[in-house]
């Protein structure tokens, strides 16, 4: 009976190791995956200021007429007393608004006429400012006096003969 016990021990052993050898097999755990660290942030040079806006004057000339381009037909420095008398204003350079101011004044300083015109060139422009006087000038020595943004750019005088 030792026998069958020892034989019953083998078998019992042998079918263990068998089905041990002959089951399902573990997974293995899945790997772990660590991120890739995030990249530094690349500087980029700072966007610079956009250009400052400026009208810069370029020139006046006085006349008693303009063209459709608003410039002067004819320049002239003297007029007679039933003129209307124009000041055509040439600006250059860009500005979303400028303020130009034409003022007008005769002998030792009456004033005779002052107006502004908001501009916004985007280039070479002409402004132009006028005064009449339907029952005439009187004869003497007027100037006109131009400024862009409040800074004097230029003065012209003129006689009305």
């Amino acid at each position: 009976m030792k026998i069958n016990s020892i034989r019953s021990a083998a078998i019992v052993l042998g079918v263990t190791v068998a089905l041990a050898a002959c089951g399902k097999k573990q997974e293995a755990p899945p790997p772990v995956v660590t991120p890739a660290p995030a990249p530094a942030p690349v500087e980029t040079a700072p966007t610079p200021p956009p250009a400052p806006e400026t009208v810069t004057f370029a020139g006046l000339t006085l006349g008693n007429a303009i063209g459709a381009d608003q410039n002067v037909t004819t320049p002239m420095t003297a007029f007679s007393p039933n003129d209307t008398i124009y000041a055509a204003v040439t600006t250059k350079g860009a500005a979303a608004n400028a303020a130009i101011v034409a003022k007008w004044t005769f002998g030792d300083g009456q004033l005779v006429d002052e107006s502004s015109q908001s501009i916004a060139p985007t280039g070479a422009a002409v402004t132009t400012f006028h005064i009449a006087k339907p029952d005439g000038w009187p004869v003497g020595k007027y100037k006109v006096d131009v400024t862009i943004d409040g800074n004097p750019v230029a003065s012209q005088e003129f006689e009305v003969k």
